[in-house]
């Protein structure tokens, strides 16, 4: 199931693009959204590696869920340091 379509649904849009384009335009239409697709993940690529070059620039840290997993581990280390004896009881 792709986008919440199922097969049905496909089999009809792809008939009804064969009926309004015709068979021998598929092929371009296709490169022409490939073509489109592939310019705009080149232009996010662009505008991500943009934002990383200014931010190590600025001496900004962008890897922050770095810092948020180790805090995460720390507190579950103290949780689990803690709930050892309540446990053994058990």
């Amino acid at each position: 199931m792709f986008l919440f379509i199922g097969a049905p649904e496909v089999i009809v849009v792809l008939l009804l693009v064969v009926m309004l384009f015709g068979a021998d335009k598929i092929p371009e239409i296709a490169r022409g959204l490939g073509k489109g697709m592939r310019q705009i993940k080149d232009a996010t690529n662009d505008i991500k590696r943009g934002i990383n070059t200014s931010a190590e620039k600025n001496g900004l840290d962008l890897d922050v869920t770095k810092d948020i997993k180790k805090e995460i581990e720390t507190v579950k280390k103290e949780l689990d340091d803690m709930s050892g004896p309540i446990k053994r009881q058990f």
